[in-house]
């Protein structure tokens, strides 16, 4: 391109990136993948020169050792760009999946089976308007060899070359067959690949650029909306949660109390020995004593090892995320514990029953929380999922009980008496979470709560059965 016609294109996506960025409805997410040799680096650096890099992140990502101590996604994840930004990923997932495919790291199922985790994870950043364009840059093996000799012969290029180069060279026709394939697999309309033909760099930014000024500029293409998953097979109920268990005596209470902390500080010493993440969640009735479980469960753990994260309103940085990109920044690292006083569930909860998402959204969430659960338990975590149920007599006198004493009365807000209000609307949207997201990997346990201190134990029992399974387990 000529000098001037540069000038105009470089003005053009500039303006129409400081467009999105000043109206924050959506980010765009460019991968840059392809066979060695094809400009990928000369390419996004031209590209980040170009765009405002203020507003532009640039990840060629060799995983770190905090990337391993946490699921795979983790590491893609915590750089999704927000609304208004540009992220650009060189190679990203798909070079993970297909270098490992090539050099035979993994086979062909577990292959199929990153795709699929891909096309989720795609669609799931798609329908909270994060725009992905996908370059594949190729080249033929005989002009890839001509390339190579030919940096590697240029004094100020030959750094730039090394054995593995080479090596992609000698595996290009096995990485242009599982990549053909891949990109077959992943092609979706909101997130369509672009094979480029390495002629040139000039040809190749000319239609770059010309794909992302289109994404900056027109509004993002929508996945279709999945069917509701089916309901999970014997989920368990509110109705079921009923409890007609005596309230032990305090004594009692207080020595089965400490044998169960016990045996969860043992057990967490070998979570942590064999670095196996815990992540526990907990949902219930307002007033049902999820804080007092926490912290009974808390009073085992070595507070180096564990944090709790109490989740309100997402802040001004988290609107501008998908929206379950504020819980996978919030995993624990192997060996460790992370619980959510409320969680992820909220999308389908208050959210729900509050109007706050629509409901094409949190309909969808059902299958994107059981795939977030899913790719915890692939890590090999530990995954608790708590409901504090309470009877609506039992809630009423500790609602009261906490407006008449003064060091609880904080406890008590507009927002209880309101919810209270809506009870029916909850109970509802609680069934439909528990039938639709009980896994057999991460089923719910429903615990009755009327009696505080039969709760604290089932709770810190059925805490201790988890890590109890799961240290039995070979891997």
């Amino acid at each position: 391109m000529t000098n001037q016609e540069e000038k105009a294109r470089r003005y053009a996506l500039l303006k129409a990136q400081l467009s999105m960025a000043r109206q924050q409805d959506k980010a765009v997410l460019l991968v840059v993948a392809g066979h060695a040799a094809t400009y990928k680096s000369l390419l996004v650096n031209q590209l980040n020169h170009w765009l405002e890099n203020r507003q532009t992140e640039v990840h060629a990502l060799a995983p770190s050792e905090e990337d391993r101590l946490r699921p795979y996604w983790w590491r893609y994840w915590r750089r999704v760009p927000a609304r208004g930004r540009v992220g650009v990923f060189v190679h990203g997932w798909y070079g993970d999946a297909l270098f490992a495919r090539a050099e035979h790291r993994i086979q062909a199922g577990a292959f199929e089976d990153r795709l699929n985790e891909i096309n989720a994870f795609e669609a799931t950043l798609a329908h909270d308007n994060v725009v992905v364009i996908k370059i594949w840059l190729d080249i033929d093996a005989e002009q890839q060899a001509k390339r190579l000799h030919a940096m590697q012969a240029d004094p100020a290029q030959a750094w730039q070359i090394n054995e593995h180069h080479w090596q992609r060279h000698a595996q290009h026709e096995v990485i242009d067959r599982h990549a053909g394939h891949l990109r077959e697999a992943t092609h979706a309309p909101h997130a369509p690949w672009h094979c480029i033909v390495s002629e040139s760099p000039d040809q190749q930014l000319r239609e770059i650029t010309e794909l992302l000024q289109d994404a900056l500029t027109h509004p993002p293409t929508l996945p279709d909306q999945p069917a509701l998953n089916h309901t999970q097979a014997n989920a368990p109920t509110l109705k079921q949660s009923k409890s007609d268990d005596a309230k032990p005596p305090k004594s009692e209470y207080l020595e089965a109390l400490a044998a169960a902390q016990a045996r969860l500080a043992y057990h967490h010493r070998r979570c942590l020995e064999r670095g196996i993440p815990v992540v526990l969640a907990f949902e219930g009735h307002d007033a049902a004593g999820k804080g007092g479980s926490i912290h009974r469960v808390t009073s085992a753990l070595d507070a180096r090892f564990y944090r709790v994260h109490s989740i309100a309103a997402p802040s001004d940085e988290e609107r501008l995320q998908p929206w379950l990109w504020r819980f996978w920044r919030r995993l624990p690292q192997d060996g460790r514990v992370t619980i959510f006083d409320r969680t992820w569930y909220g999308r389908v909860l208050v959210e729900r029953v509050e109007g706050f998402a629509e409901e094409q959204d949190w309909l969808r969430a059902y299958r994107e929380i059981n795939h977030f659960e899913a790719q915890l338990l692939a890590h090999g975590a530990v995954v608790g999922k708590f409901f504090l149920a309470i009877s609506k007599e039992e809630q009423l006198k500790r609602f009261n009980a906490r407006a008449k004493t003064p060091h609880k009365q904080h406890k008590l807000t507009d927002e209880d008496w309101r919810n209270r209000k809506r009870w029916s609307a909850y109970q509802s949207a609680i069934d439909d979470m528990l039938a639709h997201t009980h896994t057999p990997g991460a089923p719910w346990h429903v615990v009755n709560t009327d009696h505080k201190r039969c709760a604290r134990l089932a709770v810190l029992d059925h805490v201790n059965h988890l890590l109890e399974s799961r240290l039995e387990s070979p891997s």
